[in-house]
């Protein structure tokens, strides 16, 4: 019996039976679950660019090796949860622009955000993608979506507000953003939608 519970994924043991599907498309952009064969385009695109990754609390990537790392905890996700991380991707031309996804915390709360290549930055991508991903939420049956953006980050927030999340307050020397002030926690706003 025990190794029946532990092969049976988590979001099936938490009541959860519905599975996001591993593509999405929207009308500007298509979003996929990473592969092992993605590694070396996300570590190019964005994520070991050091401006792109400022705002964000995961270390820029330095080898490729944790850009896999990445991948497997993203498995590791899909996994356990309903959906997980998502890479983006423009239409027609297919090329990588950025990464969302959802972080799920219960089968009714979890959390979502963004990121995108330098070179896709103003071109409406993050809204797009928060309206996907709002949806792709409300279609799992969650209630409370929310994200965390440092409280100097203020594309992030004029993002969050226009798509419709509430900010709720801040959260005071909640988290450290690595590439930014390694080892010190920093202020960061909570915004929430409910679904």
């Amino acid at each position: 019996m025990r190794a029946a519970l532990a092969s049976t994924p988590t979001y099936l043991n938490l009541g959860l039976s519905v599975k996001a599907p591993e593509v999405i498309e929207s009308s500007r952009l298509l979003f996929r679950r990473p592969a092992v064969a993605d590694a070396e385009e996300i570590f190019s695109r964005y994520a070991s660019d050091p401006e792109v990754t400022l705002y964000m609390s995961f270390r820029r990537h330095e080898s490729l090796q944790e850009t896999r790392q990445f991948i497997s905890w993203s498995d590791a996700e899909w996994e356990r949860w309903p959906a997980g991380p998502y890479l983006i991707r423009s239409r027609p031309d297919n090329v990588l622009v950025g990464s969302t996804g959802l972080s799920f915390e219960t089968p009714y709360r979890a959390m979502t955000g963004y990121l995108f290549a330098r070179d896709s930055w103003g071109l409406g991508y993050a809204s797009e993608s928060l309206r996907t991903m709002v949806a792709a939420a409300g279609a799992l049956g969650v209630r409370r979506l929310y994200a965390l953006c440092h409280t100097g980050h203020e594309g992030s927030r004029r993002v969050l507000e226009k798509g419709g999340f509430i900010r709720e307050g801040v959260l005071r020397q909640y988290m450290e953003f690595p590439n930014l002030a390694p080892g010190e926690p920093a202020d960061v706003f909570c915004y929430s939608l409910i679904l």
